[in-house]
């Protein structure tokens, strides 16, 4: 298994766009304290997987792992280390002969995993990496400290290691699954059984049910037939009243084609009755005029003829004043003889 090439940007103290070529036999990174050694180790150990944020020498949060900014930098937004695998010998169970790994982690909290640029969950980076030992439980990355812990460590633990040395970690962790679907399964069967228990129980009733629901579908049946015929029914009726209807509205049509054609004379005599309704009209507003004329002439007739009559009576009292005196006069007339 050989690691032909790192890829650091964004994570911890490599801002920039870092490449670390490894070629062939052993390759030391040496400097100072707090220059960043172990920095790339934490790299190696995060791309492959690494959920512990204490093991990767942070506080609180995964987020602490990406460039935090200093007095002359801006912090990042994310952090992306890529490690490039020699494949030549078909190590990994893929057809390119190199392998890339990616993982990117951004400030959101959101991170992406890749395989050869393409994207993966972090369990196909662990199936990948399975018995390679270079895995998560792997012992090809022993920081600090690491060797007197695994020293110290109860014999079932270091066990964990020589098996992942001896490459038998992958079928051991698919026997783990596969012993775990059974038992889910067993579970699945024992709920099943509950279940068969369970209608067991109700299938006298359910029958009962069952004959009750037969007899029901039954009518239901007779019913829709019912229904049918009823509409059948009332459809050959409404078609009756249908043609009916349509032959009354041909009689319609006939009577209105003949009110139609007859229109014209209509037209012709409403014209006729027009002109002689005006000639009556004026005829009528020139007796109206004469009666009015008559009736002022009557008035005035009458208003003459009471005048006469008052002149008359005015006439015969003086009649028989004239009368009266000349009987007066004729008396007088004796006496003086």
């Amino acid at each position: 298994m050989f690691l032909k090439r790192l890829e650091l940007k964004g994570f911890k103290s490599f801002p920039e766009k870092t490449i670390l070529e490894f070629d062939k036999g052993i390759t030391a990174v040496v400097g100072p304290n707090g220059s960043g050694k172990s920095n790339i180790s934490d790299a190696v150990r995060w791309v492959l997987g690494e959920q512990s944020v204490k093991n990767l020498r942070g506080s609180n949060k995964m987020e602490d792992i990406i460039f935090a900014g200093t007095q002359n930098r801006t912090k990042l937004g994310f952090a992306e280390v890529s490690m490039v695998m020699d494949n030549s010998n078909k190590n990994f169970d893929i057809e390119y002969n190199e392998v890339i790994i990616t993982r990117r982690l951004y400030r959101s909290g959101e991170s992406e995993f890749a395989i050869n640029n393409s994207g993966c969950r972090l369990k196909d980076i662990h199936e990948l990496f399975m018995d390679t030992g270079i895995g998560r439980e792997g012992y090809s990355i022993v920081g600090q400290g690491r060797i007197d812990e695994i020293l110290s460590t109860k014999s079932e633990d270091r066990r964990t290691i020589f098996e992942e040395a001896a490459g038998i970690i992958k079928f051991k962790t698919r026997r783990t699954e596969t012993e775990r679907k059974l038992e889910k399964e067993k579970q699945n069967l024992t709920r099943v059984d509950d279940i068969i228990s369970e209608l067991e129980t109700q299938i006298e009733p359910l029958k009962k049910q069952s004959q009750k629901t037969k007899k029901y579908l039954i009518l239901l049946e007779r019913l829709k037939l019912i229904q049918i015929n009823v509409f059948l029914i009332d459809v050959n009726k409404i078609e009756f009243e249908l043609s009916k209807n349509k032959d009354d509205i041909v009689s319609v049509d006939n009577e209105i084609s003949a009110i139609k054609t007859q229109t014209p004379l209509f037209e012709k005599r409403k014209e006729q009755l027009k002109k002689e309704i005006e000639k009556n009209s004026e005829e009528i507003e020139k007796i109206n005029s004469e009666l009015t004329e008559l009736r002022s002439e009557c008035e005035q007739t009458e208003n003459d003829i009471k005048l006469v009559l008052q002149q008359i009576v005015y006439l015969k009292k003086n009649i028989e004043n004239f009368k009266k005196d000349i009987n007066d006069f004729e008396k007088n007339i004796i006496l003086e003889k």
